[in-house]
């Protein structure tokens, strides 16, 4: 078994970062290594949710050590995702580039309802079907998973801020817990959960599942006291929660199963679970091993063999928001070849992966119409920024906008991103592509040459096009000049010949 035939996962939570090495034998996957460190990187926020420089330097140390692990892995054969603490966290910016080099591939900061998605995916491949909706909560270091379904998409996803770390942090400080702050964890949890226990009710379900640390320990301990027990009850859990109050302390109440690596923060994740039962009147859960980095793995599979969730996604939101269709593969067809021509002239990372975003950029570019005409790049941009797209990571969302933003007007508002240069040729094809199309009709496509030359300082563009079609079509020639100026006034150079 060669390291061509593996895929991996890195699961950055907020408590634990784990690593897994799985063997692809046509869907059924095989561990062949699994590497977990509890960073706690949830407990190095402040006041300001801003990581703190000792909870960062546990991270990059464990981060260097997967990375040699993962020496060997080509970049399609790993997927790194982060969840809540990378969300929340105010100087999450200047601690990727460091996390990146340390592991040496890129990080995927997850949406809470993606995280949700991913979690049921691994669920759902890895418990045999039961024809009936099951209720998935994941409760995590800093956010917890609601999701329902019974086929491989989900009926809902939802995620909240409250998790094992950081209600344990907020709670019990210390270590120290007693009747009334626990009461106030599992009443607070309660008032979090009951935001969406209506929508979770309104579905309905027949089976609820625990997957994750939280869940797996509350059942341990609770399989210590009665071994004839291999579910999670309200009942057992307010065993557990009494035992705990009494002796002061989860380290006090020395609790037979529980992990020592968990003492910290099972309270924490106790009091979550037990506001989910009472909010959703939950009267057993079973607990499963499944979890978001199997959910990973699947995914990556399903990207393998053409079943991208992404794709779909996209088609979702040509629907939703009253796409033309027609208008945006044409466009989309347009930009894609433009792209091509300007990215042959230098030597970008991972080119099929940014045709992918330039292709994806177009089909959605005018999701902003059905809100506005004057201003509809902005809105899509908002759009694809701030909603929620299955399938897509955070910077990927945020690539897709700042596509869309800048497919007209000025240029100065993206001007930030100056130094990413296959996000500027992402923007560059598709405000092309959109202006030649603009008469939304089929063209013959006016591009015969594209070339890309580059000094020190600037990066000039040249579209050379026929002398002939430019006579004809005064109206994209007079656009073409007024795009050379809006391309100056940020520093670069966009250059219009005729042959």
């Amino acid at each position: 078994m060669t390291t061509q035939d593996m895929l991996a996962t890195v699961d950055l939570g907020s408590n634990s970062f784990r690593l897994q090495i799985c063997h692809n034998q046509n869907g059924h996957l095989q561990v062949i290594d699994s590497i977990k460190e509890m960073v706690r990187l949830a407990a190095g926020l402040d006041e300001q949710k801003n990581l703190d420089q000792d909870s960062q330097q546990r991270a990059l140390d464990c981060l260097a050590r997967f990375g040699e692990r993962l020496r060997g892995f080509n970049p399609d054969q790993v997927r790194v995702v982060a969840t809540n603490t990378f969300r929340v966290a105010k100087n999450i910016s200047q601690f990727i580039p460091l996390a990146e080099a340390r592991l040496g591939f890129p990080i995927d900061i997850i949406a809470g309802r993606e995280e949700a998605r991913l979690i049921y995916t691994g669920v759902v491949h890895t418990l045999p079907p039961k024809g009936e909706n099951m209720l998935v909560i994941d409760i995590g270091g800093g956010s917890t998973e609601f999701v329902i379904g019974q086929d491989l998409q989900p009926a809902i996803t939802e995620s909240l801020n409250l998790g094992c770390v950081s209600y344990s942090m907020r709670f019990f400080p210390r270590g120290k817990i007693h009747h009334k702050n626990f009461q106030a964890a599992v009443n607070n949890a309660r008032a979090e959960i009951q935001r969406i226990s209506v929508a979770l009710k309104n579905i309905g379900w027949h089976h609820a599942i625990g997957t994750s640390g939280s869940a797996r320990s509350i059942r341990d301990v609770i399989a210590a006291g009665d071994t004839t027990i291999d579910a999670i009850t309200a009942t057992q859990m307010h065993k557990i929660a009494n035992h705990i109050i009494a002796a002061g302390s989860t380290k006090k109440a020395k609790l037979e199963g529980l992990k020592s690596d968990r003492t910290e923060v099972f309270a924490g994740g106790l009091a979550v679970m037990i506001a989910a039962f009472a909010e959703l009147n939950i009267s057993e859960m079973t607990v499963t091993d499944a979890a978001l980095r199997d959910g990973v793995f699947y995914d990556m599979i399903g990207r393998q063999l053409g079943d991208d969730m992404r794709n779909q996604t996209i088609a979702d939101f040509q629907q939703r928001y009253h796409v033309d269709t027609i208008q945006a593969e044409r466009v989309a067809g347009l930009a894609q070849m433009i792209f091509n021509h300007l990215s042959a002239s230098v030597s970008p990372d991972h080119p099929e992966q940014w045709q992918q975003y330039v292709h994806w950029a177009a089909l959605v570019h005018e999701i902003g119409l059905d809100i506005s005409h004057t201003g509809f790049h902005k809105h899509a941009a908002y759009i694809l920024d701030q909603a929620d797209m299955p399938g897509f990571s955070r910077k990927e969302q945020h690539i897709l906008a700042t596509m869309v933003l800048g497919q007209r007007g000025d240029l100065r508002k993206i001007a930030e991103f100056s130094q990413q240069e296959m996000l500027w040729l992402g923007i560059l094809s598709l405000r092309l592509a959109a202006l030649f199309c603009r008469a939304r009709q089929d063209i013959q496509i006016p591009v015969n040459h594209c070339d890309i030359h580059y000094d020190q300082q600037l990066r000039k563009l040249t579209i050379s096009l026929s002398k002939e079609w430019l006579k004809h079509n005064p109206l994209t020639d007079s656009v073409l000049l007024q795009e050379s100026v809006l391309w100056q006034k940020i520093g670069l150079q966009l250059e219009i010949k005729a042959m």
